[in-house]
C-alpha cells in the first residue's frame, strides 16, 4: 500500500523590498510606491518592507517619527495595495501613550487595501549599546500573535530584535504560521550580519517553516535580506545595497519538510509569555528556579 502524500500547499509570490529609509518621509513613500510597482510587475501576492519603512534615523527612532494609522504612510500603503492587488507588511512608527515615546509597529494591509492587522514590537532593542526603550513603548507580550493569510499560506509577524528570541517564533508557529516575516533595521557592527543570517536560518530549521527576513539598506544597518526554506536552505539573499527582488515561497515544500521532520509534533514544551517587569536575580542553571 502506498504511503499517503501530504496535502498540496500553494506557492505564494513574495517581493522583498530592501529599501534605504531616511527621515525624508515623502521620499520614503515614493520608494515604497516604486516597490509596489515592481511587485505588481512580478505578479507578487505580498510585498514585505523593512522595519521603520516610514521614517528612520540610525541614531534612534521616537515620537518625532510617529504617524497614526490614518496618516500619510499607511494611507499610501492602503491606496497602493488596492491599486495593485498586492498585500503588504510594512514597518512604521505609531504614536505612543503621550509620555514622549512612540510604538514600533508592523502594519498588515490586504490586496483590497484594508488594514488586517498591526503588530507592536515586543522585544525592544536594549542591547549592543542601543536603548530603544528610551524612545519606544513595547507591545504587550500576551497580545494575540499576528498571523495573516495571503494566497493560502499563513504569515506570522515579528520585528528585528524579536528574531533573537526563539520563543516568539514558536508562538507564531503555534498560532498557525507557515512563514515567519521579519521586517528589520538590523544594526551593523561586529558579527552582526552573521548573527542576522544565522538566526534567520535557525528560526526556519527549528520551526520547519519558511522565513522572510527583510532588512533596511543604508547607513548603520546591514541590509542582507534573505528568504529561507523550512529545511534551512537560503533561496534568496541580498547584499548590503538596496534592492527589490521577488521569490516564490513553496507551501508544498513546507508540507514535505514537516512530514520528514516532525519536530513540532515531537516537542514537549510550550511557550508562555513572561510578565514584565522581571525582578530579582536570574535563575541559577540547575537550581530548578522557574522564570514563568
Amino acid at each position: 500500500m502506498s504511503r499517503p502524500q501530504p496535502p498540496v500547499r500553494p506557492a505564494v509570490r513574495v517581493t522583498v523590498g530592501q529599501l534605504t529609509v531616511t527621515d525624508d518621509r515623502p521620499a520614503n513613500r515614493e520608494a515604497v510606491q516604486d516597490a509596489f510597482a515592481t511587485a505588481e510587475r512580478a505578479r507578487a501576492d505580498l510585498l514585505v518592507l523593512p522595519e521603520y519603512a516610514s521614517s528612520f534615523d540610525p541614531r534612534g527612532v521616537g515620537e518625532s517619527h510617529a504617524e497614526p494609522l490614518d496618516g500619510p504612510f499607511v494611507r499610501m500603503l492602503r491606496t497602493s495595495a488596492a491599486r495593485t492587488g498586492v498585500a503588504v507588511l510594512a514597518g512604521t512608527t505609531l504614536p505612543g501613550p503621550g509620555d514622549g515615546r512612540a510604538v514600533n509597529a508592523v502594519v498588515g494591509v490586504d490586496g483590497a487595501g484594508e488594514i488586517v492587522g498591526v503588530y507592536r514590537k515586543v522585544h525592544l532593542y536594549d542591547a549592543f549599546g542601543h536603548r530603544e526603550s528610551d524612545r519606544l513603548v513595547p507591545g504587550p507580550a500576551d497580545a494575540p500573535p499576528l498571523v495573516l493569510e495571503v494566497g493560502g499560506l499563513r504569515f506570522g509577524v515579528m520585528t528585528c530584535y524579536d528574531l533573537r528570541f526563539p520563543e516568539q517564533a514558536r508562538r507564531l508557529v503555534d498560532a498557525g504560521a507557515d512563514v515567519l516575516v521579519v521586517p528589520a533595521a538590523w544594526a551593523d557592527g561586529e558579527l552582526k550580519a552573521w548573527h542576522w543570517r544565522t538566526l534567520a536560518i535557525a528560526r526556519a530549521i527549528e520551526n520547519t517553516c519558511a522565513v522572510v527576513a527583510v532588512g533596511q539598506a543604508g547607513k548603520g544597518v546591514v541590509g542582507r535580506s534573505l528568504v529561507v526554506a523550512p529545511d534551512g536552505v537560503v533561496g534568496l539573499e541580498l547584499d548590503e545595497r538596496p534592492g527589490v527582488r521577488t521569490v516564490d515561497v513553496d507551501g508544498g515544500a513546507l508540507a514535505g519538510v514537516r512530514e520528514r521532520n516532525p519536530s513540532l509534533a515531537n516537542r514537549r514544551y510550550a511557550v508562555v509569555p513572561l510578565p514584565l517587569p522581571v525582578t530579582g536575580p536570574a535563575p541559577v542553571p540547575g537550581s530548578g528556579q522557574a522564570t514563568v
